[in-house]
């Protein structure tokens, strides 16, 4: 077992970090630097280790009140912030302190299902509920043990989902209007040239002190560059999963045209503004246009949109593409909770993950507390859109994000893989390309394919390794 639990730490990596759909919290717990994350011992004890930010911290307080009331269990809350989970759960599973219930992002599920670290949690949830889910939120979970083939239906899944994470694109209705610009469809997605022009009659100097003051957009190749290749047409990796395609065309244009908002029609702030204030401070700032908006936001951007209403609100669009009549695209995350293989109240502990996935009320407490959109489709696609949404607060087009959970959105490239070294090693070196220019784009991934092929071999090797010895 510890040699098992070493390969299922050893995988994980810090790429990973970009499946996760959101930053959560809980009710009262143990946050401390080194917390007990230890099962619980007693019948009714569970301990449920994941991340959290203020704000899911107040809705996931009652959701887990309201399921010790129903059960009489007693959950001790193990909570940290999203930059140390990966690492203190993994800590966790080295020191054979697993959790009974626990956040594991889809990346890292493979390595620790072969570990023998994650319950097979099929047998806890009717078909009907799991017919009733979005199904990338079961199919990023679930496996086939003997041949390793990911998000198969009718496999048995070893997480349920926490959530899924549309991660949208939006812009700055105050910016429009104060520029006496039109605001774009909040339906038919502007092509790569619309969404340019745009964003040059936004990048202007507003204090007319001679230097620009606010900018068309801002967005980080890493984690904002993928709608964009997709809608142009491309992709990381073949449908099989065996294959990189990045020396493409497609893949090209759209990485050069990424790469060009900046380096040739200057609608970003520079390397060195940036350095004064990141983009995420600049767009808060009411300084950007367009820049994502994804469920995980909604609260913070309500909060600044009340308190600074001069100078930023903001609604829900879809995201640009290469040409007029292409399909855009986003992706599409998750985090599952899982269930320890050998915790001591297994049952009680596949309880409480079906209730936080699953529960009507659950997910109406989580859904209100504008943390994730409703896993559960009848829910999300009635009740709340037509309703519950505005009441709480949600944008007027937050049908996007339903269309997204639905249709749009993609996971993220490594999401099947057994590790994501090879998708990790697409961003090594990109910035020769965003920031500096030294490379152009078509260079750069030709360079790229034979490397990050090498790695994707290598990861299936290591796939068959883990499950000879599981």
């Amino acid at each position: 077992m510890n040699r098992k639990l070493t390969t299922a730490v050893a995988v994980t990596f810090a790429g990973a970090l970009m499946l996760s759909a959101c930053s959560s919290g809980g009710s009262s717990g143990d946050s401390s630097d080194n917390p007990d994350t230890s099962g619980g011992d007693a019948p009714n004890e569970l301990t449920f280790m994941f991340r959290g930010g203020e704000y899911d911290k107040l809705a996931y307080e009652a959701a887990i009140a309201s399921f010790e009331e129903e059960t009489g269990a007693d959950v001790t809350m193990i909570i940290t912030d999203a930059d140390q989970y990966n690492t203190k759960l993994q800590a966790a599973i080295a020191g054979n302190k697993v959790p009974d219930v626990f956040y594991v992002d889809p990346a890292n599920m493979m390595g620790y299902v072969y570990a023998g670290v994650l319950a097979d949690l099929s047998g806890y949830v009717d078909q009907s509920v799991v017919d009733n889910l979005w199904s990338f939120g079961v199919d990023a979970y679930r496996m086939n043990i003997e041949t390793g083939a990911r998000g198969v239906d009718g496999d048995p899944f070893y997480g349920l989902p926490k959530d899924v994470g549309p991660f949208g694109f939006g812009f700055n209705t105050v910016l429009f209007d104060k520029l006496g610009l039109e605001h774009p469809s909040l339906d038919e997605p502007m092509t790569f040239d619309e969404f340019t022009e745009l964003a040059k009659q936004l990048t202007v100097d507003m204090d007319g002190d001679g230097e620009l003051d606010h900018w068309g957009t801002g967005l980080n190749v890493m984690w904002n560059s993928q709608a964009f290749i997709w809608g142009a047409g491309a992709d990381w990796i073949s449908e099989d999963q065996k294959t990189i395609t990045v020396d493409t065309p497609e893949f090209a244009e759209a990485l050069q045209w990424f790469a060009d908002l900046g380096l040739v029609e200057g609608v970003t702030p520079s390397a060195e503004q940036a350095q004064t204030l990141d983009t995420y401070q600049r767009w808060m700032a009411g300084e950007i246009g367009f820049f994502p908006v994804a469920p995980w936001d909604i609260a913070t951007y309500n909060d600044k949109a009340a308190n600074d209403p001069e100078n930023f609100g903001y609604e829900v669009i879809p995201y640009p593409v290469a040409n007029e009549g292409d399909d855009w695209a986003t992706w599409l995350g998750s985090l599952g909770i899982g269930v320890s293989e050998n915790s001591a109240n297994k049952e009680l502990a596949a309880q409480l993950a079906v209730y936080l996935s699953t529960d009507l009320d659950a997910q109406k407490t989580l859904a209100d507390g504008k943390v994730q959109i409703p896993n559960l489709i009848d829910y999300a696609t009635g009740e709340w859109i037509e309703t519950d949404a505005a009441a709480s607060g949600w944008p007027s087009n937050s049908k996007a994000f339903l269309e997204i959970a639905q249709e749009k959105g993609r996971p993220l490239p490594m999401i099947y893989t057994y590790t994501p070294q090879w998708y990790d090693n697409f961003w090594i070196g990109i910035e020769n390309v965003v920031d500096n220019g030294s490379q152009t784009a078509a260079d750069f991934l030709a360079a790229k394919q034979p490397e990050m092929q090498q790695l994707l071999d290598q990861s299936w090797i290591s796939a068959d390794q883990a499950k000879a010895q599981g």
